[in-house]
């Protein structure tokens, strides 16, 4: 790695409508909007947060959106690409990127049997999606009941704990927690054990389809290679800026936690949730007033994944523009400084999707390395002194708080370039690559025998796509360095932040690419400079 390193030190390194819309297009954009409303209501019904929308319950929901579907196929078919306009062509083109990702809704693949569960991922003629079905479930049934001392504690917990409990003990007592759910994933790093077997699948599919990371390198148009070499650099800037000491991968979290334990008191009876909507009003966008939905309440089969999605398309009606209406789940009812900035982010989410205004093929999501880059351009503030002397009435050193930071952002960092490794060698042992690259750079100790890179539910659910946020972390970097530039600091609130994001980077929705946006922003190609920059303010 360290040869590859220094190859890379060696490199050198249409506009969103704001009226109605009058394309030859309207009749087919409209099944289009009431497809995504009956998608959109049928995932926030099989969330289990509700049991009816809109008067609605679930089977019926389902039925409208099988209805749709066949609907717009229908239309799409009766369209002449020979009359369209350029504009709708690139519509049309989104309506399939759309309906592809979207997969079969028809009777006989909505009523096959229900999804995989963890005791199914032993079972030899499992395919691709069941077999990543199966071990996502084990994130749930495993991972959300992790037994330690006289309870449980679900994953989420568990990890923020490792930061704050004191005694190594005790810390160990709990990283072993998790290894049931690492023995359910990957056995005993057999050669099929149900994680090998899957990363050979991924492996196999990137081959025909392209995976993450080549979506990722291309969103941002750069190559793979480049796309290593960033995150070797950052690497390799953490290790440079942290020390030689090694520690035990269970004292990690908490060797660079310390600013979140400095600050637990600070937080009035650990509400984050006040905190966080004071923060986005300051930066011009209330969050109430955007609508946005919250299931973030601890309930059982709750996701063990927290994420932002859809619940109402923004659109036009009688010439007034309704945004867009988002739902955000997580759990989110307590915690410190490592929950806000997941909340932070989560909402950043919210308010990307809350300021699209566009046609309706286009109200979909920014490339998703930009997607997951955005939403951390406001949660990075939650690091800086500045945010916490004016919303926690405390400040710590930056290089303690940025250590926090970028301890737990090294660590997506790491994951990226582990599924990097092991989808273009998928034969190889997991546990060894992990351990290569977390003793090299991270100063962890070794623990081949320990599968403790299995902690993030997108390793079986989403193989490739944790360079999303180890490699998005360069474009924060970016956006953050160019918006404090262009309109001032904003890690204390700044009330022209949310407009000015939105007019530049966020009402495009999925018309424009993560390299548009950011080449017009930059005035130039992304570079891995400012986030190098970041993490050497460790020093």
């Amino acid at each position: 790695m360290r040869t590859i390193l220094l190859a890379c030190l060696l490199i050198g390194g249409a506009g969103a409508v704001h009226a109605a819309d009058l394309s030859s297009l309207a009749d087919t954009e409209v099944l289009f909007l009431e497809f995504l409303d009956a998608r959109d209501a049928e995932a926030y019904l099989n969330s289990g947060h509700v049991t009816e929308y809109q008067g609605q319950k679930a089977d019926a929901w389902e039925a409208r959106l099988r209805d749709r579907h066949l609907a717009l196929l229908k239309s799409l078919e009766g369209l002449d690409p020979a009359k369209l306009s350029s504009e709708d062509t690139a519509a049309v083109a989104a309506f399939r990127v759309t309906l592809a990702d979207f997969g079969d809704p028809s009777p006989a693949v909505a009523n096959a049997p229900d999804d995989p569960e963890c005791k199914d991922r032993d079972k030899q003629d499992l395919d691709y999606e069941a077999l990543s079905a199966a071990l996502s479930s084990c994130y749930r049934e495993i991972g959300n009941q992790l037994k330690f001392e006289d309870g449980t504690v679900d994953r989420g917990t568990a990890l923020g704990l490792l930061s704050d409990i004191e005694e190594p003990e005790r810390r160990k007592a709990l990283f072993d927690a998790f290894l049931p759910l690492w023995a359910a994933l990957n056995g005993n790093n057999e050669t099929d054990s149900p994680y090998r077997r899957l990363i050979k699948m991924a492996s196999a599919a990137e081959a025909t389809n392209g995976s993450g990371v080549e979506a990722a390198a291309r969103a941002i148009g750069v190559t793979i290679a480049d796309v290593e070499c960033w995150l070797l650099q950052m690497l390799a800037a953490w290790r440079d800026a942290t020390g030689p000491e090694m520690v035990e991968p269970w004292d990690y979290r908490y060797v660079n936690g310390e600013a979140n334990r400095r600050l637990a008191s600070s937080f009035p009876d650990g509400d984050i949730i006040a905190v966080d909507n004071r923060f986005y009003r300051d930066l011009g966008a209330d969050l109430k007033a955007l609508g946005v939905v919250y299931d973030i309440k601890d309930r059982p089969d709750q996701s063990p994944l927290a994420y932002t999605d859809f619940l109402k398309r923004g659109r036009y009606v009688k010439g007034q523009w309704q945004p867009t209406i988002a739902r955000v789940v997580g759990r989110y009812e307590e915690g410190g400084l490592g929950s806000l900035n997941e909340l932070v982010h989560e909402n950043g989410h919210a308010v990307h999707i809350s300021a699209i205004r566009n046609r309706p093929a286009f109200t979909d999501w920014t490339d998703t390395i930009f997607t997951e880059a955005f939403a951390d351009v406001p949660s990075w503030s939650v690091y800086e002194p500045g945010w916490q002397r004016k919303y926690l009435g405390a400040e710590l050193p930056t290089a303690m708080s940025l250590r926090a930071l970028h301890g737990s952002v090294i660590m997506d960092v790491a994951w990226s370039l582990f599924e990097m490794q092991m989808l273009r060698q998928p034969a190889s042992n997991p546990n060894l690559v992990w351990t290569d690259i977390t003793r090299e750079y991270l100063h962890i100790v070794p623990h081949p025998e320990i599968p403790w890179w299995a902690v993030r539910v997108q390793l079986v659910s989403r193989p490739g796509y944790m360079v999303n946020y180890g490699l998005g972390a360069v474009l924060t970097a970016e956006i953050r360095k160019r918006t404090a530039e262009v309109i001032g600091p904003f890690d204390a609130g700044n009330v022209k932040w949310h407009e000015w994001t939105s007019e530049k980077l966020l009402r495009y929705g999925s018309e424009r690419t993560a390299k548009q946006l950011l080449e017009e922003l930059l005035g130039r190609k992304v570079g891995v400079e400012s986030v190098l920059g970041e993490i050497r303010r460790i020093n």
